[in-house]
């Protein structure tokens, strides 16, 4: 599978109800579908993280946000950031979004960190 055939799937099902409780969500296996192509191809990943991450459903948000977001952070940082921090100030659903993610690899280092930081902090007293 291409990153572009894993977007066209994920897509074809967002986005979508939850699961029944106790069953795998096909969405947020979609979803990790597309991750898998962050450290090779981040663009095209970035693009779907950039539309999905302002869906207002808070079950999408949260799943760009840990399976896709965090992770291009934490490959990606400096690539991605700069973009995320814009949308993310335009964007109050995609703002929730990076506000969900954890620090993974690229964005534990200090100062990308601290930028991390600053702007969850920014978002959330805006909020």
């Amino acid at each position: 599978m291409t990153v572009i055939e894993a977007i066209r799937s994920a897509e074809a099902i967002l986005p979508g109800a939850p699961a029944p409780e106790g069953e795998k969500d096909p969405r947020w296996r979609a979803i990790i579908a597309v991750a898998d192509f962050i450290e090779d191809d981040p663009e095209p990943v970035w693009t779907f993280a950039e539309r999905w991450g302002q869906h207002p459903d808070e079950d999408v948000q949260q799943a760009i946000a840990t399976c896709v977001l965090e992770h291009l952070f934490e490959d990606h940082f400096d690539l991605v950031f700069p973009r995320a921090e814009l949308l993310a100030r335009s964007s109050p659903s995609f703002g929730q979004t990076v506000a969900m993610c954890w620090r993974f690899g690229q964005a534990e280092r200090p100062g990308n960190a601290a930028k991390l930081e600053q702007l969850v902090r920014e978002l959330r007293g805006a909020s």
